[in-house]
């Protein structure tokens, strides 16, 4: 980006303790994969993100949004769009009654957690999840098959031109993994939830506990990666089984192209071992997508996210190496 001086000077002038230049992408991204970003602004507050996407959006920069970048893969050649990451700065959480106000930035396992000491119900599924509300919003995260949609009464999300725009839940288009945010270009800036008084609040954090245990005995902890890579397909579930199923059962498991491994703990997710490549995930992405298409007649699409240089999102099955 030629002109990082006078850019940088005016995003610290909106943001003053939010910039930074020359980011290593690695070090921010869950598959500490990527190559350097010219740009990161981390806004604190939702007016310092207005006045930030108003002057981006006025002087035609263009930029994007990331959180805690779970299910995102970076391009080995880095990002030279501005990145706007919104996190910890922008994580502030209310809980009046059973109505739960969070910003976006909310760090998910922190957010379930203190909603289950609220006495309340019904973000136990969400415990395990690595990422911050934005994004689990724009995803309808969940698990157990559940989206946190189910919970939402409201939202606040900004336009490009900085303007803030309420929706109520029936307009955020959730279904399986998907929101009408992952399109239309706005950024989720805060939530309303609602969620049930626990009868047993002691038994709400065994059955959290319990979800913890089980993602550690079943998932890889220990080695970056995204989380599961492919979403599940209930037409594919119900004749075949889930993706890592039918993964595992064409062989897989331990399968390696450079430094990127099929996980042998569960078949659904790809470590790094080490040295791993962008170029590296999306081959195995591509071989596995091809093969389970080949055997099963069913194309599986990734819940994984490829950011380009240029800064767009694109299915990680739809990018070819």
């Amino acid at each position: 980006m030629n002109a990082i001086p006078s850019l940088a000077g005016e995003l610290a002038r909106i943001c003053p303790e939010g910039l930074q230049v020359d980011v290593p992408l690695a070090r921010i991204s869950r598959w500490r994969i990527g190559g350097n970003a010219d740009v990161m602004v981390r806004p604190g507050s939702m007016v310092e993100l207005q006045a930030l996407r108003a002057w981006l959006h006025r002087h035609a920069v263009p930029h994007l949004v990331i959180g805690s970048t779970t299910n995102l893969l970076f391009a080995d050649a880095g990002l030279r769009a501005v990145c706007i990451q919104i996190g910890g700065r922008m994580g502030a959480v209310a809980i009046r009654g059973q109505e739960v106000e969070a910003e976006a930035g909310a760090w998910v396992p922190g957010l379930a957690r203190r909603v289950m000491q609220a006495g309340l119900t019904g973000a136990e599924h969400v415990c395990g999840i690595p990422g911050t509300l934005g994004g689990l919003i724009c995803m309808n995260g969940g698990s157990q098959r559940k989206g946190i949609g189910s919970a939402l009464l409201d939202l606040s999300a900004i336009t490009p031109e900085g303007e803030l725009i309420r929706f109520d839940q029936p307009t955020c288009g959730f279904a399986y993994r998907t929101s009408v945010f992952q399109e239309n270009g706005l950024i989720v800036a805060s939530a309303r939830l609602r969620f049930d008084p626990a009868p047993d609040r002691a038994a709400v954090r065994r059955e959290m506990l319990e979800i913890l245990a089980s993602r550690r005995r079943k998932f890889p902890q220990k080695q970056p990666n995204c989380g599961s890579v492919f979403k599940s397909n209930p037409a594919m579930y119900a004749e075949i089984g889930p993706p890592g199923a039918a993964i595992e059962r064409l062989g897989f498991k331990g399968r390696r192209i450079g430094g990127a491994l099929v996980s042998p703990q569960h078949a659904n997710f790809i470590v790094n071992e080490g040295g791993a490549t962008a170029a590296d995930v999306l081959a195995l992405i591509a071989e596995i997508a091809d093969a389970v298409e080949r055997e099963t007649g069913y194309r599986m699409e990734a819940e994984a996210k490829y950011v380009t240089p240029e800064g767009r999102f694109l299915a990680a099955d739809q990018v070819f190496p």
